[in-house]
């Protein structure tokens, strides 16, 4: 007889619950008591069988209580062993997930999960009583049904068939819950069979909770892969493996950086497919990476300076979270880079990015861009059209220059982030999307609000996260390594063999105000690539407007003046830079980079390309 601290639990479907499916409990329960947790359920509703009830007492066991079920009426639970009474009965288990009310993929995936945990199946071949008799021959049959479970029972619970799953099935669920990495495996219609320890510890979930459960409803909105896995885009399941990283919210509000890999398998001998998911908790790891890189790009830009360093960490920050961000900055600071980095960093990157600038487009046009059209909606309307809201669903909608629009596109665009819906121009169906929006403006949407031009309920419903990018012009500092990404662009695009810039040529670029910020500087080297014809620009092949310099911007930081003659004579080189001296003039200038470079007599970019090369221990 089986002795287990852990009963298994069991659940013998049968065709109705009214007679094979009571007997069965009965006897697990008499013949291991302890060992098992035995429950049954009819495929369709049914009603106790007296006759069943009869037969059972004659062998001592009471089973008048028991309340017929069916699966409808069964929670989701996991078993470790789902026993198959009748023909019948196993042929319509072997294809449950197959098998749904109604149509469509939402049908075809609302099965009930039967095979949740992975349970060993038995079949047992007894089939139920004649239909249409009673009395004496009703008795008798159940009689011979009762005996024939009796054997199959006491088989099952004293020969060394389940004593062997328990021992193999503990073993098995020990190993994986030793593995560092979470795993996770569901079928092919979401459901979830196997859940490990690690991926409760990562997710935050229970193994109780998820076990039986749709992927994306014990991860809403979108599961763990943010639309990323096949089976979540779609009904198909991928045909490969696949990894990606994303980021994941807790229910605790905590976020983590999982690192994902989405693998096909094969589940059991009847066809069923799944998938095996993988999760490694990468969030120290990024952090460390992010605290210690030597690179200074993320996600294609480049900063240094304190400011960009704050805007990197809030893009991480905003990206756990689906709120709307307003990016606001001088034109040619990067506002859509800023927009894609969000969209990347966060769980909506598998789907799509949609850009639309509203500043280029006339009122009319720019409603049917956003909303879209129905054929004859409008003269020129010969078709049906999508809008950039319904394009971007379950992704992300950049709408540049926002500062543009006018007061009646104002109030429509309020009217869809406050409902989340909206109807193209000329139709009446409602349409439902599930969209980010990213604003973005060159303007003081503040002020225009003041002035009357905004919509201060738009502003507010779009600045939950305010990002604003300063101009080039206050973070010089980043000026060698922006030099530095945009002469790689340009050798990748135009094969020129330019490996960098004099010192002369970066005084003038570290003199310029840069109106035009970053995009200016692209077009300044860009213009300089094509004068150049050895391996390093010079200051003669820089526009004219750079190489002549400027007056400083209204708003540019002001540079402290330059050091006396002592601190020039301390500072004095008689040789090549070395850490220690610069390590003093930084110490001296407090972090002044500007100042130490006069200090050591050298250039700015010599020091930056020093400091580049022989990065702080």
């Amino acid at each position: 007889m089986v002795t287990n601290a852990k009963p298994l639990r069991i659940l013998v479907v049968s065709e109705r619950d009214s007679c094979r499916g009571p007997m069965a409990v009965g006897f697990l329960h008499a013949l291991g008591p302890g060992a098992a947790l035995a429950q049954s359920v009819g495929l369709e509703p049914g009603v106790l069988s007296a006759p069943a009830v009869r037969a059972m007492a004659e062998a001592g066991i009471d089973v008048a209580g028991h309340v017929p079920r069916d699966l409808g009426a069964l929670e989701t639970q996991t078993f470790d062993v789902v026993v198959t009474v009748g023909e019948k009965t196993a042929e319509r288990v072997r294809h449950a997930r197959l098998e749904a009310p109604g149509e469509g993929e939402d049908a075809a995936r609302s099965h009930h999960p039967l095979f949740a945990g992975m349970p060993l199946r038995l079949h047992w071949d007894v089939e139920g009583m004649t239909p249409g008799v009673g009395g004496a021959e009703a008795d008798a049959e159940c009689r011979a049904i009762r005996d024939r479970l009796r054997r199959l029972a006491a088989a099952l619970m004293d020969q060394g068939c389940l004593p062997s799953f328990a021992r193999e099935r503990d073993h098995l669920e020990r190993l994986l819950d030793s593995l560092e990495e979470g795993i996770i495996v569901h079928d092919e219609g979401r459901r979830i069979y196997l859940f490990n320890r690690a991926a409760e510890r990562i997710t935050g979930r229970s193994r109780e909770e998820a076990l039986g459960g749709d992927c994306r409803e014990v991860f809403p909105p979108d599961g763990l892969c943010g639309k990323q896995c096949a089976s979540c885009r779609g009904p198909a399941l991928p045909t490969e493996r696949c990894d990606y990283a994303t980021t994941f919210a807790r229910p605790d509000g905590e976020s983590r950086r999982l690192r994902i890999t989405v693998s096909p398998v094969e589940l059991d001998d009847d066809g069923g497919r799944g998938v095996l998911i993988t999760l490694r908790d990468d969030t120290e790891v990024e952090s460390l990476r992010w605290r210690l890189r030597t690179t200074r790009s993320f996600h294609g830009m480049i900063g240094t300076a304190p400011a960009m360093q704050e805007i990197f960490e809030t893009i991480r920050q905003a990206a756990v979270a689906d709120y709307p961000v307003l990016v606001s900055g001088e034109s040619g600071t990067g506002k859509e880079l800023v927009a894609n980095a969000i969209h990347n960093e966060s769980r909506r990157q598998g789907g799509p990015f949609v850009p639309v600038s509203c500043g280029a487009l006339p009122e009319t046009i720019l409603e049917s861009e956003l909303f879209g059209h129905v054929r004859g909606a409008f003269t020129g309307a010969i078709r049906e059209k999508k809008g950039r809201f319904e394009l971007a669903d379950g992704g992300t909608l950049f709408l540049d220059e926002i500062g543009e629009l006018s007061a009646t596109m104002q109030v429509k665009l309020l009217r869809v982030l406050q409902e989340k819906r909206f109807e193209k121009v000329g139709g009446e169906r409602t349409i439902q999307v599930d969209v980010r929006i990213i604003a973005a403006t060159n303007r003081d949407l503040r002020a225009a609000v003041q002035s009357g031009l905004f919509r201060e309920d738009l502003y507010y419903r779009l600045a939950v996260v305010p990002i604003h990018l300063p101009p080039l012009r206050e973070r010089k500092e980043d000026i060698p390594f922006l030099v530095e990404q945009i002469l790689s662009g340009i050798r990748q695009e135009y094969a020129k063999p330019i490996r960098g810039v004099s010192d002369e040529a970066m005084d003038r670029l570290f003199a310029h105000p840069w109106p035009g910020n970053v995009r200016e500087l692209i077009n300044a080297l860009q213009f300089a690539s094509v004068r150049c014809t050895a391996d390093v620009i010079l200051a003669p092949h820089l526009p004219l407007d750079v190489r002549q310099g400027g007056e400083a911007a209204p708003g540019a930081r002001v540079e402290a003046a330059a050091p006396s003659a002592a601190d020039d004579a301390i500072f004095k080189r008689t040789c090549k830079l070395d850490r220690g001296a610069v390590d003093a003039a930084l110490a001296r200038t407090g972090g002044n980079k500007v100042r130490a470079a006069k200090l050591l007599g050298v250039g700015r970019a010599t020091l930056y390309r020093f400091l580049k090369g022989n990065p702080a221990t």
